[in-house]
């Protein structure tokens, strides 16, 4: 698999239970809990910026 085609890759995803709520803190000293759709927010996010490298040949 290259970089440019990851993005049309299917990865089968096995979701485990969750032992420890995952949390951080805030701007205002707040415990916010991550969640999976802010995880997933980021990623596609970071997907969108991706820079994809020129052609070598």
């Amino acid at each position: 698999m290259t970089l440019q085609n990851s993005s049309d890759a299917k990865i089968e995803v096995i979701r485990q239970p969750q032992a420890l709520p995952c949390t951080y803190i805030d701007a205002q000293g707040r415990e916010v809990q991550i969640t999976e759709e802010m995880i997933q927010q980021a990623c596609s996010e970071l997907e969108q910026r991706l820079v994809k490298p020129a052609q070598q040949g």
